[in-house]
């Protein structure tokens, strides 16, 4: 009996463990067919992505968040500034505040606080509407009718909010700098915003751009499919759906620090 007991942290741990090996290997497979399906579109005349719906779904997953996305980057960027202004003020450096929030800004806080926006503004809808559309039994009815649920349905979605978010990350990153430009004009005096954009020009270079942008792909792609893969996986009716929603933005979440991490370490490793 006590070495039974023993073995049940080992055996949760290891069951953990498959878990997330399965659930990474559903995704591998989900986006090797989507790959596959985007390869044939663009190479074959009888295999065609339908870019109205494409374009359906980047008005809906990208336009629409766009004021939210917004919203919250211009308050991370005044946030910044004030919790940097006392530090910086004992130094000497208030003028520096432009620097810092360019570069943590474009690099890092960008994409990251897009994506988790995203995540619970377009991942957790995808997720309900094609789980929805599982629990209808649509899905089964569209591949009774020889017609591939990856092609229309998850194709559109992962290459919309790809596009989107690369779209919605410059525009993030203005709006870091204009609330901390907010907050220099409002708090820090003139020796602080007179200088601010001249100092975040000439602070930023162009691989804090698109190291930001890279990474912006590399988490559109995983929210799509994250939100796709959950979509497809439903089962029970709606509250199979309603626990699809949720996990769609934790698992979300977590995959977009997870790769962040990733690219710290090999931005670091390269020096970009």
């Amino acid at each position: 009996m006590l070495r039974y007991k023993q073995l049940i942290p080992i055996e949760v741990l290891g069951s953990r463990v498959l878990t997330v090996v399965r659930y990474a290997g559903g995704l591998g497979i989900l986006l090797m067919a989507t790959i596959k399906c985007i390869f044939a579109g663009l190479v074959s005349k009888k295999v065609r992505i339908d870019r109205k719906e494409i374009s359906a779904q980047m008005i809906r997953v990208g336009l629409k968040s766009l004021g939210i996305v917004c919203l919250v980057q211009g308050f991370i960027g005044m946030i910044l500034a004030l919790q940097m202004a006392p530090s910086l003020a004992n130094y000497g450096q208030e003028g520096q505040i432009a620097a810092i929030i360019g570069i943590a800004g474009f690099r890092m806080m960008g994409p990251i606080i897009t994506a988790v926006v995203l995540s619970g503004f377009a991942g957790a809808s995808i997720a309900a509407e094609i789980g929805t559309m599982v629990v209808a039994e649509e899905i089964e009815a569209m591949n009774a009718m020889a017609l591939n649920p990856i092609r229309f349905l998850v194709v559109p979605r992962v290459i919309a909010t790809t596009i989107m978010m690369l779209l919605l990350t410059p525009i993030a990153d203005m709006m870091i700098a204009l609330g901390g430009y907010f907050v220099s004009w409002a708090e820090l005096g003139p020796q602080v915003y007179a200088k601010y954009w001249a100092t975040l020009h000439d602070n930023l270079e162009y691989r804090d751009f698109y190291t930001g942008l890279i990474q912006a792909t590399v988490f559109g792609v995983l929210i799509s499919l994250i939100a796709c893969y959950e979509g497809l996986r439903v089962r029970g009716g709606a509250e199979g759906v309603g626990k699809a929603t949720t996990m769609t933005v934790v698992n979300s979440i977590v995959a977009i620090i997870l790769a962040a991490c990733v690219f710290t370490v090999i931005f670091y490793m390269f020096k970009l």
